[in-house]
């Protein structure tokens, strides 16, 4: 498998772990010291650190009944992101946003996320 088939595949996995609510699948591809950030005033804003923080995270995003759609994976020499729309109903609250989810990579590993997004506000009024 070349470097880029498997930054590929490291996306693939992340992205089927957090939509199939498999929190050890998510540690197994993240470094010890990973961070996970995301813009925002809410409750999943901020920046988890450890991997056991990053994989939380997760755990309180999928929480809230979001469809992960995933529309792109994309990679650079040495990271990878994804590209995804996800949406979700809470009683009147609808979430409708496309983002980015950077991942440095170490080792082949995710070692930071950095999540770049469509809707802050949108974001904010959902994540209450």
């Amino acid at each position: 498998m070349s470097h880029y088939e498997a930054q590929y595949q490291l996306g693939r996995t992340f992205h089927s772990c957090l939509a199939a609510g498999d929190w050890d699948g998510i540690r197994a591809l993240l470094t010890d010291d990973a961070t996970w950030t995301l813009p925002g005033d809410n409750t999943v804003s901020g920046t988890a650190e450890g991997a056991e923080e990053v994989v939380e995270r997760a755990k309180k995003i999928a929480s809230y009944g979001l469809d992960f759609e995933l529309l792109h994976i994309l990679v650079s020499r040495e990271n990878m992101a994804l590209s995804l729309h996800n949406t979700a109903r809470r009683g009147e609250l609808r979430l409708d946003e496309h983002l980015s989810t950077v991942c440095r990579l170490r080792d082949g590993r995710i070692a930071s996320i950095e999540t770049y997004l469509s809707d802050v506000a949108g974001m904010n009024a959902f994540f209450v």
